[in-house]
């Protein structure tokens, strides 16, 4: 339907945003006639969303605070094109209230709700208020005006340990911290606000009595100009790392339908306390063992899980936000609105989840998603992940007639998907997919530590056999480009070795990728390339080239995928994927510097901007003591130190942009003072 005739009328829109949120907003426009403007910054001249849209203006630098946070560029970008409408996306400014404000004083609709609305809610504490109010549950806490360190270490004790420290504005995960004793609340408070400011311009927090077991589940609403307030049913979004969503699902399983009413009437009446007009989420937080749920706080912006409601509902929510924002009325009541089948889906993050799910940065060597379910990606081949957005690259999105169905077509999905050149938790949202407690619809917030304890870790004789493979592509192609031409080892006189007429030619290799080190031997004869690695010999064949893309026989059926890069070999297999580089070997002794024994130096865990300095030269410090911080993926790092000593070197300076494993810090260990 065409929105040119609506009592607002809406022919073009910039959507003020990135990655695939903007190219989710913009397939909907496309199919509604209606012309897209895309804003970009200059890390993101030739990301895919600059190139789904009609038209796109350049916003300003990298920093999202120099660019899509710059309020005034963004409406300069509207002005420039002629928009008649912009769409926040989710993040950045899509729940600033100031925004909405700027939008509609320069002629612009703003796609989303109410200004009212916005700024009532955008705050968590004065949305808890509203809430309590209207008489809807809220957790224990304190959501109060006074921001000072020393009452809120007083509202600590009186909540009672462990207590949740959350950033009033935004969401996302930004900003939250737990804390487990009173000593340790000075320096988690600092953390959490600083990564509150960085994030949202606003270190204001709230506290919350800390549910040690408990079920995240929200409601989905829309609403309209007319006063029309519907619910789009439940969701549950309990899988969680660091706060931020995992894995989400749509309808919650094992909820008792009395608790699924409870839900609904209370987001309705929430909704309709502030007279929501919109697409908006109200999210509950509720112990695994109850059965009532509290009110968290309410998103006035389209969530990033917003799929699986659209797939049990075939309703496209991004359609329904324009209709609201140009004055038309929903197009169902809530007794036309049904639930059919399951969906769940799954976020896939640049990070290793081998690593407590540490952001990296890369370019991808090869983006490939499985035909028959829904991958919204903001990423493509050749895209860049760098360090100054979050880490979500794309999402994975699964149908069934049932859950089991549902759930069946999501751990093919995430098997077959192909991501290559950056490490990401793709092979940990499959495991995690598989694991009994998910597959059983059981999981709370604590699923991580329950079902890995000790954290993720790939499958090691599955790791050997991609590791293997990866030699194998090495080996089996000729070193100049990837072409059918197998290695002749005589032509290579460094490493390699001919024993007897019998035994074939051995080519002793290194072999780095994210996950470690190993030593192979690579024995290539007429019978193919077999790999000895870890105790292990492996035969996998010889490769071949297709299409540009490196494939190699699997013992599983599942064939490896791989793509070459001089001696960096990207390769995939089920879901598990690693980058290589390979070299032959020349043995020589390994040189262990001090540090690597004594803990005493403090290396950047990865690339990152340093953003605080908390000691200074020939200061002392503890084992455990903060030292510096660092920001990367909108994240704060606090790195500490690793033994107890005095500050020798401090090797950078705020604001410098630092690579993973720069040495920052040098401490001088308190033994070594003592013995000189």
């Amino acid at each position: 339907m065409s929105l040119l005739f609506s009592p607002r009328p809406i022919g073009s829109v910039l959507v003020a945003n990135r990655g695939e949120i903007a190219r989710r907003v913009m397939r909907t426009c496309a199919r509604l006639g209606i012309r897209t403007i895309a804003v970009y910054s200059d890390a993101d001249a030739v990301a895919p969303h600059v190139k789904a849209a009609d038209e796109a203006i350049r916003i300003g630098p990298p920093p999202a605070r120099a660019s899509y946070l710059d309020i005034d560029a963004i409406l300069e970008a509207a002005k420039q094109a002629g928009a008649d409408a912009i769409h926040p996306g989710y993040g950045f400014l899509s729940e600033n209230a100031g925004f909405v404000k700027r939008c509609e004083a320069a002629g612009f609709i703003f796609i989303g709700p109410s200004v009212k609305a916005v700024e009532q809610m955008s705050s968590k504490i004065e949305s808890k208020r509203i809430a309590e109010a209207a008489g809807v549950p809220t957790v224990p806490g304190y959501h109060g005006n006074d921001q000072s360190e020393t009452t809120l270490a007083r509202e600590a004790s009186r909540i009672g340990f462990p207590v949740l420290i959350k950033a009033s504005a935004g969401g996302g995960g930004r900003g939250m911290r737990r804390v487990d004793r009173p000593e340790d609340f000075k320096v988690v408070l600092a953390a959490a606000k600083a990564e509150a400011e960085a994030a949202f311009g606003d270190s204001s927090i709230l506290l919350e009595k800390f549910v040690l077991n408990p079920r995240h589940l929200e409601v989905q609403l829309a609403g309209d100009r007319s006063g029309n307030l519907v619910h789009l049913f439940e969701r549950d979004c309990s899988v969680q790392r660091n706060n931020q969503k995992l894995l989400e699902e749509a309808p919650a399983p094992n909820l008792p339908e009395s608790v699924r009413g409870k839900l609904f009437d209370a987001a309705l009446k929430l909704g309709r306390t502030i007279g929501y007009d919109s697409a908006g989420t109200v999210e509950f937080i509720m112990d695994r063992d109850s059965a009532a749920p509290y009110f968290l706080e309410m998103n006035t912006r389209l969530q990033v899980e917003h799929p699986v409601t659209e797939l049990i509902t075939g309703i496209d929510l991004v359609e329904w936000q324009l209709l609201a924002a140009a004055g038309e009325t929903l197009p169902l009541t809530q007794e036309q609105i049904r639930a059919r089948g399951h969906a769940i889906e799954a976020r896939i993050t640049a990070e290793r989840a081998d690593l407590g799910f540490q952001p990296v940065t890369g370019k991808l060597a090869d983006v490939s998603a499985p035909h028959g379910i829904r991958f919204d990606n903001g990423v493509e081949t050749g895209s860049e992940v760098s360090l100054y957005y979050d880490s979500m690259l794309a999402k994975l999105i699964s149908h069934g007639s049932d859950r089991a169905a549902a759930l069946m077509r999501l751990t093919n999905g995430l098997t077959e998907l192909t991501l290559l050149g950056v490490p990401t938790i793709q092979p940990f949202l499959r495991d995690a997919s598989r694991h009994q407690l998910f597959a059983e619809g059981k999981a709370t917030t604590r699923f991580i530590e329950v079902a890995f304890p000790g954290g993720w870790k790939p499958n090691p004789e599955e790791l050997r056999t991609l590791r293997a493979a990866a030699c194998v592509v090495w080996a089996g192609l000729d070193n100049a480009e990837p072409s059918a031409q197998w290695i002749n080892p005589w032509h290579r006189r460094s490493a390699v070795r001919v024993t007897s007429a019998v035994r074939p030619a051995i080519a002793s290799l290194n072999l780095t990728d994210e996950y470690g080190h190993v030593d192979v031997e690579v024995l290539v004869g007429r019978e193919g390339i077999t790999v000895e690695l870890e105790g292990a010999s492996i035969n996998l064949g010889r490769p071949v080239v297709e299409d540009g893309a490196i494939k190699l026989a699997s013992p599983s059926g599942h064939p490896f995928l791989a793509r070459r890069d001089g001696p960096i070999v990207s390769i995939t297999r089920e879901g598990l994927s690693l980058s290589a580089t390979i070299c032959l070997r020349i043995e020589m002794p390994r040189e262990h510097g001090h540090h690597e024994k004594s803990g005493n130096v403090i290396e950047a865990p990865l690339h990152g901007v340093v953003s605080q300095l908390h000691v200074a030269l020939g200061d002392t410090v503890e084992k455990g003591a903060a030292v510096l911080q660092m920001e990367a993926m909108k994240l704060i790092h606090t790195l500490r130190a690793q033994v107890t000593g005095r500050i020798g070197q401090i090797c950078c300076n705020v604001g410098d942009t630092v690579p993973a494993g720069a040495v920052l810090i040098e401490i001088t260990p308190s033994e070594v003072e003592e013995k000189s």
